[in-house]
């Protein structure tokens, strides 16, 4: 990916509300016999509006929501989910305003979701997704939005193992090939990994792959005019990573906030 994608023009970004979603109440008809073993719907809603875990204030640094982070794959990794911020309350908090404490730049892969890999909640994080991560101008406005409006003080650029859009890319780009459509694009700004990639032999190529386009990203992201500053005054920090399919781990790869 070239330097020019990470530099977009200033535009108005329009946000949208949260949606609230509707759930229908089944209802059945019982014999005298069965109506001991039904379910009282009073105690059914109370059980299903029963609280789930705050994960606490925001963080207010990099470190902080970096650690946050990090905790949460841990327990992600070790299946032992909290679920925080997933509750009615808490849908209701935000519905108003918005105050996310990390930007995740991820794959579409359907493997890899965010707010489960940090076991995270509602109006915790922004989360961007494209093929492989693939970062272009308009997708530079979205992960803008966060530290430039919220405060939002990391971003964090999720590469991952066996990324389908990054083995495609491979294989187009080393034999020379067209892909269809518009999924020729993606492999576009892939091709500076993959020139990488090929200078050097790897025993995985494809995975040294993704991981140095996770790597050039999150560098492009900390270049970007409207970012660096931030960056700079240690007020935003931007985590290339890389999250394996098999166990679950984020590894981080460059930039984990120092203080």
């Amino acid at each position: 990916m070239g330097s020019a994608a990470v530099r977009p023009q200033r535009r108005a970004i329009l946000t949208g509300g949260l949606a609230a979603a509707t759930a229908a109440v089944l209802t059945g008809c019982s014999s005298d016999k069965d109506s001991a073993n039904s379910v009282n719907p009073a105690n059914a809603g109370a059980e299903a509006s029963s609280p789930s875990p705050s994960a606490g204030p925001r963080p207010d640094s990099a470190k902080a929501a970096y650690a946050r982070l990090m905790k949460g794959n841990e327990r992600w990794v070790n299946g032992v989910l909290q679920h925080p911020n997933q509750d009615a309350r808490r849908r209701a908090a935000v519905a108003d305003a918005q105050n996310p404490y990390g930007v995740i730049v991820s794959c579409i892969d359907s493997r890899v979701p965010p707010e489960l890999v940090f076991d995270t909640g509602i109006g915790d994080l922004f989360v961007i997704r494209t093929g492989g991560q693939v970062v272009q101008p308009v997708v530079v406005g979205s992960i803008e939005y966060g530290p430039l409006t919220s405060g939002t003080p990391l971003v964090v650029v999720l590469g991952h193992q066996n990324c389908g859009a990054v083995k495609a890319a491979y294989k187009a780009l080393k034999e020379d090939e067209k892909l269809p459509g518009s999924l020729q694009s993606i492999a576009d700004v892939l091709r500076p990994a993959y020139e990488e990639t090929v200078k050097t032999k790897h025993a995985d190529p494809i995975d040294a792959m993704i991981r140095l386009h996770a790597n050039r990203t999150a560098a492009e992201l900390r270049s970007d005019p409207a970012l660096t500053p931030l960056v700079k005054k240690g007020d935003l920090a931007v985590v290339s990573a890389y999250y394996s399919l098999e166990t679950g781990r984020v590894e981080v790869l460059t930039g984990a906030p120092a203080a």
